[in-house]
């Protein structure tokens, strides 16, 4: 379970402190999925920095399985928007570096193949480098790499807003796949209304900077496209709140 307690993030800067985020509850439970959405700069990315335990200026509580977030203990799975992925390494080398850091003993992860032959994944990609992948291909990569981890959580930081929408929806489904697999405690942020439908069984609206919460939606659309009025009826309360219009949403 990923908790946070009355969360107020900020930066300091040449003449104070600046507020990412103010007074932020969240609660996802174990093996949940939750997305989030806000305009640019409401604080999103800076609230995966913070679960993942890279940023630590903040005040309130942060828990995930009900102990303080410490990156050495716990196996977290990143994936950033331009994928994370080292060009001088292999696809190969590119998948097993997060399991390595974690496990410096073991030679080849345990599970690999599975995940690889779920990714499609085969021999001839792996000896290639990001550079000679798809924006498709390399994302593969990347959930390859997070999956291997067998992570406590998963944080996504708009992992698909990189690729066109044919693509996008495929790593979506690929996205699923392996989550249901290994029911991972996920979020994901991202700035498309109908991906946080899709992939959050929870969907969360954040203010603009400092970012606070407009509104927690518990998503019955989740996993699930379709073109009813009652879809419609959600996207339009989503972008309501998006847009300063929530209350007439």
């Amino acid at each position: 379970m990923i908790r946070v307690s009355n969360l107020s993030a900020y930066y300091d800067t040449a003449t104070g402190r600046s507020m990412a985020l103010e007074d932020m509850n969240l609660c996802v439970p174990k093996g949940g999925t939750c997305a989030i959405i806000g305009p640019s700069g409401c604080g999103k990315s800076t609230l995966l920095r913070i679960l993942a335990g890279i940023a630590s200026n903040y005040e309130g509580e942060v828990s995930i399985a009900d102990a303080s977030v410490d990156p050495e203990v716990l196996s977290i799975g990143f994936i950033p928007q331009n994928y994370g992925l080292l060009p001088w390494k292999t696809v190969r080398d590119n998948i097993r570096l997060s399991w390595k850091v974690k496990h410096p003993e073991s030679l080849v992860p345990e599970g690999e193949e599975t995940i690889l032959a779920r990714l499609g994944i085969g021999e001839e990609l792996l000896e290639r480098f990001p550079r000679e992948l798809s924006g498709g291909q390399q994302q593969r990569a990347s959930l390859a790499r997070a999956f291997l981890l067998q992570p406590d959580v998963l944080l996504m930081d708009e992992p698909f807003s990189a690729l066109d929408a044919i693509t996008r929806e495929e790593m979506q489904e690929v996205f699923f796949e392996l989550w249901r697999a290994q029911a991972v405690t996920t979020v994901i942020v991202t700035h498309y209304v109908e991906e946080a439908l899709y992939l959050g069984q929870t969907v969360i609206v954040l203010s603009s900077a400092p970012g606070h919460v407009l509104s927690v939606t518990e998503n019955s659309f989740f996993a699930r496209r379709e073109d009813s009025g009652e879809y419609a009826a959600q996207k339009a309360r989503l972008r309501g709140w998006l847009t300063g219009k929530g209350a007439e949403a």
